[in-house]
């Protein structure tokens, strides 16, 4: 008589938050950071646990260094120790929602944020962007639209190295991509400081909010003015002595944006 086989004994679930993935690039060498040299590492906050696992498998196919939490507040702490070099962060969170997350990211430092977004919530992708986001991504995400996003915000602060622009009292740096306004240093994230780059290397020359998008965001389709209107806001606040008066990133009505002083 034949027996019944044993069961075969139940597999743990392995935790997923945090968790560091190191799998083996899918599409041969895996990409670099663009100012250090080694894999590029992403802290992504997302609470829905299958979005969650299926994004950090998806970025770590793609050659990305990831770990993940499903709160705001763990994703700060995590921001703390891991040092990352890039956030996408959802804006719907338990507890600290998105929008503060990337306004703690924002006041710490300069690391870059991509938020995740409901399909056509404006009121989501608005507040993301004043909050200081660099980028944003409808959900549902798909993995190689977020991989694009990535390295195009990762690239931003990096410019040619053709020397110093001196503009009045300000000063850009395009080989050490640095910024200093009356010898003190201008704090700027990596798009703000992609932005002025771009702008600044035509003095005089209007850009249209579309050409921003593509030259600075990369979004080679009809993208969102919003993104170019947030990020001129934040870089007025910064490079500006009166940002209500530009003297620099100055306003052509109709058109776009040009650089200034003329």
């Amino acid at each position: 008589m034949t027996g019944k086989a044993a069961p075969a004994p139940s597999r743990a679930r392995t935790p997923d938050v945090p968790i560091l993935s190191q799998p083996a690039h899918a599409h041969g060498t895996p990409p670099e950071h663009p100012h250090t040299g080694r894999m590029v590492s992403i802290l992504l906050i997302e609470d829905d646990p299958l979005l969650r696992r299926g994004l950090h498998l998806a970025l770590g196919r793609h050659g990305h260094q990831v770990r993940t939490a499903d709160t705001g507040e763990e994703g700060l702490r995590e921001l703390r120790t891991a040092a990352p070099d890039l956030v996408v962060v959802d804006v719907m969170l338990p507890g600290i929602d998105g929008i503060e997350v990337c306004r703690r990211v924002r006041s710490a430092g300069e690391v870059p944020v991509i938020m995740l977004t409901a399909r056509g919530d404006d009121l989501d992708i608005v507040a993301g962007l004043e909050a200081g986001a660099d980028d944003y991504v409808v959900k549902p995400a798909r993995p190689t639209v977020l991989d694009a996003r990535i390295r195009a915000v990762l690239r931003r602060g990096s410019g040619p190295p053709d020397g110093v622009r001196v503009h009045g009292d300000l000063r850009v740096d395009t080989a050490a991509l640095t910024v200093t306004r009356c010898g003190v240093p201008v704090p700027l994230t990596a798009t703000e400081l992609r932005l002025l780059l771009t702008i600044s290397r035509a003095p005089g020359r209007v850009w249209s909010r579309q050409q921003l998008l593509e030259d600075v965001w990369e979004h080679d389709y009809l993208g969102d003015s919003r993104l170019v209107d947030n990020c001129v806001q934040r870089l007025r606040a910064k490079v500006e002595a009166d940002p209500a008066a530009p003297r620099y990133v100055q306003t052509v009505r109709g058109f776009g944006y040009r650089f200034g002083p003329l």
